[in-house]
């Protein structure tokens, strides 16, 4: 009883008894290894490539030994690894024990057969469970050994930049007899004390744990195993006392995190994956009861891709249903930026993957790791089979704990159900499960004191919730994370190249559907539009567009964007020359006219630029048919043309018949107004398109966080470098530029563009960025009050307030949006539109956009280079709705093609319109498995409850509803009527329609 007595001083025998420091040489750690025996023979060859093993082993070898050290960073080190068993250790378990720095992975006869890692606690490969007479006890292993860590190689701090020349050593690389009835014993020992430890004094299993614990150190003499086995009875004894009723159950699934590109690049990535799993389908081999969910498609079919091998034995255990495709998407992407049409992708071709691959849809949607998620995302997930979603990150939340299920004290629904998730492995770097986490798990299964333990699957656990779902609240709205908002702004490049190439696949597959249709023999590039959307899909990974990655992963993301860019590029003209062939080739004599097209679903009329006969550019005012084209001669002329005059006090007007504005020669609105109104934007005595820099240093999480407190550094730029001239000085286009320092050595330059009957003002920004820890936004404080501002999101908008009342409301002093940000009071209000922005923030009545961050970790060099960008200001009469801020958002992003034509008659041609200025038709594409058929998706983008009827000149044969994955409705034919297709919308609905044409 005096183990009861001197509570700390029995804790602390037991812990040293169990000590890998502190009496190695007589407690029962330091027997868990019987005798050793050097390797045979070592040898290496380094090289900076990642290279199959068929090329490795071929290669020329030299000497290595425990204790040489490899490297640099990012190298991979092979080595051929000769080992003989000595006969005596014959019925002994024998390991191959390789202690190094890095990530490894033992290769045996061409196959991949364990990772290594000691981050991992993987640092041996079992090469019998009991020796035999009839086994080799001579043989050739290599390993092959990436020169990072399973969290890549920052100096100094995980986060920081690599270290460009770490070196990584060999520690330990031997032959051993593994006693398995120590570790055994060692396993309850470990459970006991943390029984004791973590259940607290208060509690009497705590006391029983320790109690037992202190006997069974008592009963063992290390150095005779004959004593071990009654030591385990009284461990026994305390596991098999069972739970009440009542207790809680823990759902149990092996899981391992990798994120597809972060402190290490996409192509380490593909050897993760296979060290990771490799490790799992051994643990399954002699574990048949583990579980173990796996998501993102992309990672499937890299393994499938470079390791078949490994990928076949997935495939059987994934037929066994303990190998479990989770997510439905192709990759864990960030769940705000991505646009709503990226975000359909991402579960099309994961479904897709995993349908066709294992012959079955996931149910479940897997996010553990992203920066919040879209208020989009339910309805999303619905039409795409899925209606189970799981996290953990809004644990992470700063400010306000949000309820949500976690482990069983911190179950934020206790009471209301009482089961939980407990995701077992080693993650974000890769690693997974280890043989000892299920040990422990088995002892733990049904123990009074603890919570149930059951290795379980997905499906089970939210089966079990679904029972008691009556029992759950409910969250209505996005689900905001209160960290990481920085990563809105942070690699503007990468922002840039996101959105830039989700316009281009939109218009590359509107352009494509319809040479198809027009009953050409052009080719929809299917296979080719499947290649580059994966590519953007990837890039949409959650620490790769919120620009969270080392400079290693920014290189790959733009070169994969400018690959979409060049084969986009070809793609479409491809399809223009189809589409138009008629149109474009010239006539004898003809005289230059233009070709323009629209791939937005609305007649537009803008201020185009085009090439003349003589190479130069000329400005021409068009009108252009929705979803269409138009041949241009003749150009229109404005009802009125732009005025630009300069003041005596240097300040520069411009107007157009639509707004009027005034600039101050340091490019600032001092006024803004919609036509002929009286109603003034600017309010008196304040400045619209002003700068500030503020200070951003975060508490540690630097490309990821900007802190409420840099709003306490603005600093307003005002070092005028080359005050506003006039450029163009009217008709159809005005404009005025001008130049600013910003900081200590970056500078600005900006051209402010009015068009004739544009509704907005343009600014096309070019800043050169060399900043360190500083924040770069541009302020537009507007004379209008409201207590709430409206963002675009996904298919549609939602409302954030402008106010801090709470601290809900506080938390959201920087947020996130699409093309637009809006603030209206009732008739009046004004928008601020982008191209490629995506931080944002309306506090009282100044609307803000974030352009530019400067962290310095994981990426030392991150945004420090040239940026353009365009963003422009639309005051509104009426609500933003009537007034069509949403359709202005699209046009600035989705400029009119034009291509010089011949002059030959042709009428313009629409080939779908939609009646109701609510719906946006957002995609037409060709059909996943069908060639005959044309997908087109819209959505009801105004917050209303509509009719809308779809248009086509099309020859379709027959209609029908679908949902995400492109499988028709259930009684979902859609009648085609004079008017069209008759569609019915509630706020936000999107619905995809099948349209199967006459050939």
């Amino acid at each position: 009883m005096a183990a009861l007595k001197h509570r700390r001083t029995a804790l602390e025998r037991v812990e040293k008894f169990l000590s890998e420091i502190y009496f190695t040489d007589c407690n029962l750690r330091g027997r868990l290894f019987g005798d050793c025996c050097p390797l045979a023979s070592l040898s290496f060859f380094q090289t900076p490539r990642r290279i199959p093993y068929d090329e490795a082993v071929g290669q020329e070898f030299r000497p290595a030994k425990v204790g040489d050290s490899f490297g640099p960073t990012w190298e991979t080190c092979w080595f051929k690894v000769e080992l003989s068993i000595p006969q005596a250790w014959a019925g002994q378990e024998v390991h191959f024990v390789w202690e190094s720095d890095g990530e490894g992975m033992v290769w045996r006869d061409g196959q991949p057969v364990q990772g290594l890692a000691k981050e991992g606690e993987k640092t041996s490969y079992i090469l019998t469970s009991s020796l035999k007479e009839s086994e080799p006890h001579s043989l050739t292993l290599y390993v092959e050994l990436a020169c990072n860590g399973l969290f890549g190689a920052g100096k100094g701090s995980m986060i920081a930049p690599p270290d460009p020349n770490r070196r990584f050593t060999l520690s330990k690389a031997e032959l051993v007899i593994f006693n398995r009835d120590v570790y055994e014993l060692l396993v309850d020992l470990e459970i006991l004390l943390d029984m004791a430890q973590l259940l607290g004094e208060e509690n009497q299993r705590s006391f029983q744990a320790l109690y037992t614990a202190n006997q069974m150190v008592n009963m063992c003499d290390v150095t005779d195993p004959s004593t071990f086995p009654a030591a385990r009875d009284l461990a026994a004894a305390i596991f098999s006392q069972r739970n009440g009723e009542s207790q809680h159950t823990i759902h149990a699934v092996g899981h391992c995190h990798i994120d597809s590109a972060w402190l290490w690049p996409y192509e380490e990535t593909i050897r993760k994956c296979a060290r990771s799993w490799v490790t799992v389908v051994r643990l399954m081999e002699r574990n048949p009861e583990l579980t173990f969910a796996c998501s993102q498609a992309q990672q499937f079919e890299w393994v499938r891709t470079w390791y078949p091998g490994l990928y076949a034995q997935i495939q059987e255990f994934v037929a066994k249903e303990q190998f479990i495709p989770v997510g439905g998407t192709w990759v864990e992407m960030d769940g705000n930026l991505p646009s709503g049409e990226s975000m359909v992708r991402q579960f099309l071709q994961g479904q897709l993957f995993f349908q066709e691959q294992f012959g079955r849809i996931c149910s479940e949607f897997w996010l553990p790791d992203t920066f919040g998620y879209s208020a989009q995302l339910p309805q999303l997930m619905r039409g795409c089979g899925i209606r189970r979603f799981l996290t953990q990150k809004l644990s992470w939340n700063l400010v306000n704990t949000f309820p949500i299920l976690k482990t069983v004290k911190n179950n934020k629904d206790k009471g209301c159900v009482n089961h939980s998730a407990l995701l077992f492995g080693f993650g974000d770097g890769g690693g997974g499960p280890t043989q000892k986490m299920l040990d422990r798990m088995k002892r733990m299964s049904d123990t009074d004191g603890l919570p149930r333990v059951q290795i379980s699957t997905p499906d089970r656990l939210f089966s079990v919730l679904e029972k008691e779902s009556s029992q759950l609240c409910t969250w209505v709205g996005e689900l905001f994370l209160e960290l990481h908002n920085g990563t809105y702004t942070t690699q503007a490049q990468i922002k840039k190249g996101n959105r830039e190439c989700e316009r281009i696949l939109h218009d590359v597959e509107v352009l494509s559907t319809l040479a198809v249709a027009r009953g050409s023999a052009f080719q929809y590039p299917a296979s080719q539009l499947q290649r580059l959307w994966r590519l953007l899909l990837l890039n949409q990974f959650h620490d790769v567009l919120p620009g969270s990655c080392i400079q290693l992963v920014v290189e790959d993301a733009l070169q994969y964007y400018t690959e979409i860019r060049r084969v986009g590029a070809r793609l479409q003209e491809e399809a223009v020359q189809s589409l138009c062939r008629e149109l474009l080739q010239p006539k004898a004599g003809s005289t230059e006219s233009t070709l323009v097209l629209n791939t937005l679903p609305w007649e537009r009329t803008e201020v185009i630029s085009r090439t003349g006969p003589a190479g130069t550019e000329t400005l021409a005012l068009v009108t252009v048919p929705s979803m269409g084209y138009a041949i241009v001669r003749e150009p229109l002329l404005p009802p009125q043309p732009v005025a630009v005059r300069k003041q005596e006090d240097g300040s520069i007007a411009m107007e157009n018949g639509v707004i009027a504005v005034c600039l101050d020669m340091m490019g600032r609105l001092t006024s803004l107004r919609v036509g002929d109104s009286e109603r003034e934007s600017v309010p008196d005595g304040c400045y619209a398109n002003q700068f500030a820099l503020f200070d951003d240093v975060p508490l540690y999480w630097d490309a990821w966080d900007v802190m409420d407190y840099h709003l306490e550094t603005r600093k307003p730029v005002t070092m005028l470098l080359k005050p506003l001239e006039i450029t163009l000085a009217g008709g159809l286009r005005g404009s005025a530029s001008f130049s600013l320092q910003i900081g200590k050595s970056s500078t600005l330059t900006q051209e402010i563009i009015l068009d004739a009957t544009c509704p907005y003002l343009r600014f096309l920004t070019q800043v050169e960025w060399k900043e360190a820890h500083k924040f770069l936004k541009v302020e537009f404080p507007v004379q209008v009050r409201s207590t709430n501002a409206t963002y675009e999101i996904q298919f549609g908008h939602l409302q954030r307030p402008t106010h801090w009342n709470t601290s809900w409301d506080w938390a959201r002093f920087e947020v996130w949006a699409h093309k637009w940000l809006d603030l209206s009071e009732h008739g009046f209000g004004v928008a601020l539109l982008n191209d490629c922005k995506y931080g944002a923030s309306a506090h009282g009545n100044i609307l803000s956009l974030s352009l530019l961050r400067a962290p310095k970790s994981p990426d030392a060099t991150a945004d420090i280079a040239h940026h353009q960008f365009t963003y422009a200001v639309m005051p509104h009469l009426g609500s933003f709705q009537d007034a069509g801020v949403i359709q202005c958002a699209y046009n600035m992003n989705f400029p009119l093609h034009a291509v010089p034509a011949s002059s030959a008659q042709c009428p313009a041609w629409s080939a779908f319109s939609v009646s109701s200025p609510a719906v946006v038709l957002e995609t037409v594409k060709q059909a996943e498995d069908r060639p005959e058929a044309v997908v087109v998706r819209l959505y009801e983008a105004h917050g209303s409850t509509v009719v809308a009827w779809l248009q086509t000149s099309l020859p379709v044969k027959e209609a029908m509803l679908c949902d995400l994955l492109e499988r028709p409705a259930t009684q979902g034919s859609l009648p085609l009527e004079q008017r069209g297709m008759r569609l019915s919308f509630t706020p936000f609905r999107v619905l995809s329609v099948l349209l199967v044409l006459r050939r």
